[in-house]
């Protein structure tokens, strides 16, 4: 069956198949991970090209590692309702947007597999500045505010919701604006002076990772004979086990850290691989 945000992953190897109906819901099959990431060459890429007059922050940074991850690992981008695996059809990040006015907003953006950083970066700089500036025509807002002006039918609409979603007849229109359908959930909780934490991934929708960013920290490292100290942003990482195994995890993990390690990897377009039907 195919839904509006993607269609059913085919060629799976049987513990794939079989893994979302023993693990029927998300909470059974969430896995945690910290990755500690240097900070000083994410630092280093961001000073340079703030001298060219080009501002990047270690969000776009991160963003964009994981876009181009996904590029080359695409069954990360899989997703698991009613226990059936699924092909999501597009690149979609969840995030909070902080306003003085009305507080804070979630919404999502859209990338696309071919997106450099400096593609990635014109796209947050867009969505931050539209939720900023007018939080009201933010599609979410707008529903939410529909939804509690009938408190009395609340349960029976979220009802409707979970169980049209469920079954694949979830309206696109409701998909676009509905941040617990996403294929990252990400949260910059340095912006608020607080350690990464491991975020759950909503049992509602179909986001399969969530992302903290929490304050910087220091940790042992070995240098030679020596042990010597790192400055890190840490990752608080909550992932879907059941999209993809630990071996395909550990690679994509692996290849997040390269690209932050040299932010200039993510100037020039990726290979893309598209995940098979």
């Amino acid at each position: 069956m195919r839904r509006a945000d993607g269609k059913r992953a085919k060629n799976l190897e049987p513990m794939e198949h079989l893994g979302p109906y023993f693990m029927n819901k998300r909470v059974d099959a969430m896995n945690a991970i910290t990755l500690d990431i240097p900070y000083d060459p994410m630092q280093n890429y961001i000073n340079e090209n703030r001298k060219k007059g080009i501002n990047y922050s270690h969000m776009t940074l991160i963003i964009a590692a994981y876009v181009r991850t996904l590029a080359e690992f695409p069954a990360i981008n899989r997703f698991v309702v009613n226990s059936k695996i699924y092909n999501r059809n597009e690149i979609c990040v969840a995030m909070v947007v902080l306003n003085g006015e009305e507080g804070s907003t979630e919404a999502k953006m859209y990338f696309e597999k071919t997106d450099t950083i400096m593609d990635v970066n014109e796209k947050i700089e867009k969505f931050i500045k539209e939720n900023r500036e007018a939080p009201q025509d933010n599609g979410l807002e707008k529903v939410m505010k529909v939804m509690v002006k009938l408190p009395g039918l609340l349960k029976l609409i979220v009802g409707l919701i979970k169980f049209l979603d469920k079954h694949g007849m979830l309206p696109k229109s409701l998909i676009d604006v509905s941040p617990f359908h996403s294929s990252l959930l990400i949260s910059n909780l340095i912006s608020i002076r607080t350690n990464h934490i491991y975020h759950h991934i909503y049992e509602f929708g179909t986001t399969s990772i969530g992302v903290t960013m929490g304050n910087l920290r220091e940790i042992p490292k070995r240098q030679g004979d020596e042990i010597v100290y790192e400055r890190t942003i840490p990752l608080g990482v909550v992932m879907d086990e059941r999209i993809c195994d630990g071996y395909y995890f550990s690679k994509v993990f692996r290849k997040l850290k390269k690209y932050l390690k040299n932010p200039a990897l993510l100037e020039l377009p990726p290979e893309v691989i598209n995940e098979d039907d």
